[in-house]
């Protein structure tokens, strides 16, 4: 019995901590019990070191700045233990060793702040704080599929899109109960994350002589003593570009609390490190009531962190090969061609339409003014033109490049599917909201297609996000903005199906100028039948059905698609030009003689044109050449990506503005007498209301000596006056009074 005397302290750690602390717990952890791991995490929080300044504690001065919460790398942890027992302990048994973890942080907190005196002048001992302690890890995020019944109460780390969140709900800690007959208190602990409390059974009251002893289940709950934190769940879904093609898209529940709730809103991109946990569902189906050993999983979350806008797969990690290798790509003279190669190999011609395919994957670059405007810097395309021009293969191209994409189809997609919709959730009743296309593809690519297809009532749900890159919502009492920074990749057909030469072009383009005034570049892609062109493509076609190294090849080309993937996120992330003073005086000029040009043509023709020339075409020519510069790596654009800017907008857009016929659109004055001529021997030959037909009336016409180009012009200008219409699809001529 000697050495009972010395003064020295024994304690037991049993009663404390009843999970395998203590001396059973010794043998199985390798001598690491609570009580030296506590000393080991408040070592750690005092003593880590910065690698590059000695004698700065980095853990220590966060948590004397920001007293409520502290960040811990997980490689920090590895790099400081030697023998790795710490970020072992926390992988396996998180639940356990992190509350020791936030009691350690709330120590030291103490132990640093008690060197401040009081008002009265006395030190005194500071009371200790709550530290909630969020982890952080580089390893990669594992696949939602993936996890199983291997990975409960592990520390797992998946990301993913958040598409919903729920009201915050005060979740108890500790609840206080009070016995119904001896008024005795007894204050429960809660489990973290879904769990709820245990109850005891009966009173460990001694009756007295006398007394009614206390009876089964005597306790009630007193709300007003328990003690709180907030708590709050979220739905997070996969990354669109991660769920297997033709699978539904997988859901997680999560649940976040105290310092993390209400620092998300659904369309953010989210890596989650967090405790992957289960909870008996409160309404789960019938056929599980009895099911005691059936479980829901979730993941309570001990650490999160957004993925920048730029790019949205978390901090892209290039190699210093991979950077060596884009700044040389980039520096070649032509880069911007090998560039334009890459896009769509498998598409013949259309030179055009692949390098403006190409300024929208860059991206221009998004500015913040002083007064808190955001201007745009993503690129919107429209393709409008012919069947079999290759539409839809840009489209499905772009979904497979672009390093965030959504694909829609017109007639498919409703409003509330491509902004967002508010959902009434089962078991609670309320309402949240849950987004939509363009919110999933934030810092994307948007791509639909049949754009003409679509009702007007929806296409108008795009004219937000297309310009203000925003998603206001107010239904079923819920008012809030979504961010939606996307570019807009469409391909649409003109009303008739093809591509009509003698009609307007306002005819052609049946969509209204709100939404034309969006895109930046529109392309009219045209099937022009030319012998040797088709030749061409014939033979390029043919070779790509029948060429042999096509199943070989495929290895190649998926190593171009990710490289090119992989270039233009560095792009994105690591460059943002703006224009040289000389290139903005070039297009202000340039701009400027575009407007006059336009108002001239309106002038001569009495007519405005079917695409307006407004100042946001002048911040789509900013913004494509500001994409070519990026392409290069270049931190400002100058006065040749300007000019190949206009030169792209002149051959799209401009192009457009000018296509079809119009009435007056140089119409010399001979020709002028000649569809008087023609207009005059129609009248004479279709008496009012006759009905003739179109090819008929032609025929006859040219064998009289007129020109068939000029009747069908005076054809097209009557039908404008409304003094003829045509009937059975075009083919009949009916004369009106």
């Amino acid at each position: 019995m000697s050495g009972w005397d010395e003064g020295a302290v024994y304690y037991s750690d049993q009663a404390q901590f009843p999970h395998g602390g203590g001396a059973t717990g010794d043998a199985e952890n390798g001598g690491t019990s609570r009580h030296v791991v506590l000393r080991k995490f408040k070592e750690f929080i005092r003593n880590f070191p910065d690698k590059s300044q000695p004698n700065v504690f980095p853990y220590r001065e966060a948590l004397l700045e920001n007293q409520n919460y502290l960040i811990i790398n997980l490689s920090d942890l590895l790099s400081y233990e030697r023998d790795q027992t710490l970020p072992e302990l926390l992988r396996q048994n998180p639940a356990d060793y992190l509350p020791l973890f936030e009691t350690a942080a709330a120590e030291v907190l103490a132990s640093l702040k008690s060197r401040v005196a009081s008002e009265s002048g006395e030190m005194e001992e500071p009371e200790i704080g709550e530290v909630q302690i969020l982890l952080r890890s580089e390893q990669d995020s594992m696949s939602m599929r993936s996890l199983g019944a291997q990975c409960i109460s592990k520390l797992v780390k998946v990301s993913g899109i958040v598409i919903a969140a729920s009201k915050t709900k005060a979740k108890a800690t500790y609840v206080t109960l009070l016995c119904k007959n001896c008024k005795n208190v007894k204050i429960v602990p809660c489990r973290p994350g879904l769990g709820g409390a245990i109850v005891p059974r009966s009173c460990d009251h001694v009756p007295q002589v006398g007394e009614d002893p206390c009876p089964i289940d005597p306790w009630v709950v007193v709300p007003d003593k328990s003690k709180y934190v907030d708590q709050q769940t979220l739905k997070l879904q996969e990354n669109p570009e991660d769920v297997p093609t033709g699978e539904l898209p997988r859901n997680m529940l999560l649940s976040i609390d105290r310092h993390l709730v209400q620092t998300i809103v659904p369309g953010t991109r989210l890596t989650i490190m967090g405790i992957y946990s289960i909870f008996q569902a409160s309404n789960s189906s019938t056929s599980h009531k009895g099911a005691v050993a059936v479980r829901q999983p979730y993941v309570r979350v001990v650490g999160l962190e957004e993925t920048n806008e730029a790019n949205s797969r978390g901090p892209a990690n290039f190699t210093v090969d991979e950077k060596e290798e884009f700044l040389k790509f980039a520096s070649d003279s032509n880069a911007y061609d090998k560039i334009c190669s890459m896009v769509a190999p498998s598409i013949f011609g259309h030179v055009d339409v692949k390098k403006a395919v190409t300024c929208l994957l860059f991206g221009g670059s998004r500015k913040f003014l002083p007064d808190g405007v955001r201007l745009r810097g993503d690129i919107n395309v429209l393709l409008l033109g012919d069947p079999s021009t290759a539409k839809s293969q840009f489209l499905k191209f772009v979904e497979k490049t672009a390093p965030v994409a959504v694909y829609t189809s017109g007639k498919g997609s409703s409003a509330a599917g491509l902004t967002a919709s508010v959902i009434r959730d089962n078991s609670s009743r309320e309402f949240y909201l849950e987004g939509g296309a363009m919110v999933l593809a934030d810092g994307g690519v948007v791509c639909i297609d049949e754009f003409d297809k679509m009702r007007p009532e929806d296409r108008v749900a795009i004219h937000e996000a297309m310009e203000q890159q925003t998603i206001s919502i107010a239904k079923a009492g819920i008012t809030t903005v979504l961010n939606s920074r996307t570019s807009v990749l469409a391909a649409a057909n003109p009303p008739s199906g093809r591509y009509d030469d003698l009609k307007t072009a306002q005819d052609n383009i049946d969509l209204q100028t709100t939404i034309l005034s969006r895109f930046d570049l529109i392309f009219i892609v045209k099937d022009i039948r030319k012998y040797d062109q088709d030749k061409r493509i014939a033979n390029h076609i043919v070779r790509v059905h029948a060429s042999a190294e096509a199943s070989r090849d495929d290895t190649r080309t998926s190593k171009e698609y990710n490289w090119l993937k992989r270039y233009i996120q560095y792009c994105k992330t690591n460059c943002h030009p703006r224009l040289s003073d000389s290139a903005a005086s070039m297009l202000q000029e340039s701009y400027v003689k575009i407007r006059q040009d336009m108002r001239r043509q309106s002038n001569e023709t009495g007519e405005a044109a079917a695409i307006p020339i407004t100042v946001r075409q002048l911040e789509a020519i900013v913004r494509l050449s500001e994409a070519l510069a990026r392409m290069r790596l270049s931190q400002v654009a100058n006065e040749d990506h300007v000019s190949e800017a206009i030169r792209l907008f002149n051959t799209s857009t401009m192009d457009a503005a000018r296509s079809g016929i119009n009435q007056h659109i140089n119409l010399t004055p001979e020709m002028a007498n000649e569809i008087k001529q023609a207009e005059t021997q129609i009248k004479r030959r279709m008496g009012i209301g006759s009905h003739i037909s179109e090819r008929r009336l032609v025929d006859e016409l040219t064998r009289m000596g007129l020109n068939e180009s000029i009747v069908r012009r005076a054809l097209i200008i009557m039908h404008q006056r409304d003094e003829v219409e045509y009937k059975r699809e075009r083919r009949v001529i009916v004369r009106k009074a």
